[in-house]
C-alpha cells in the first residue's frame, strides 16, 4: 500500500468556513477518508475534516508560496 501524504489528524480549534465542492471532489474526499482510516487503523473521518490538513500540506510544500510567505508565519 502506498503511504498517504496525510497522517493522523490533529484535534485543533477550527475556524468556520463554508465552501462548495464539485460532487467528484466530495466523492474523492470520502474515498481518501476511507483510505486514511485503513492506513491508520481508525474509523473514517468526515470528509470536511480532511480539507484543512490537505490545504495546509499543499501550502507547506508549495515553494512559490513559501517564497512569498511572511517570515515567522
Amino acid at each position: 500500500m502506498t503511504k498517504l501524504k496525510l497522517g493522523p489528524l490533529a484535534d485543533d480549534r477550527p475556524a468556520k468556513l463554508t465552501i462548495e465542492l464539485p460532487a467528484s471532489v466530495h466523492r474523492d474526499l470520502m474515498a481518501y477518508a476511507a483510505a486514511l482510516a485503513a492506513e491508520t487503523g481508525g474509523p473514517p473521518c468526515a470528509p470536511e475534516k480532511l480539507v484543512a490538513p490537505m490545504i495546509e500540506r499543499f501550502m507547506a510544500t508549495d515553494r512559490g508560496f513559501r517564497r512569498h510567505r511572511p517570515k515567522g508565519s
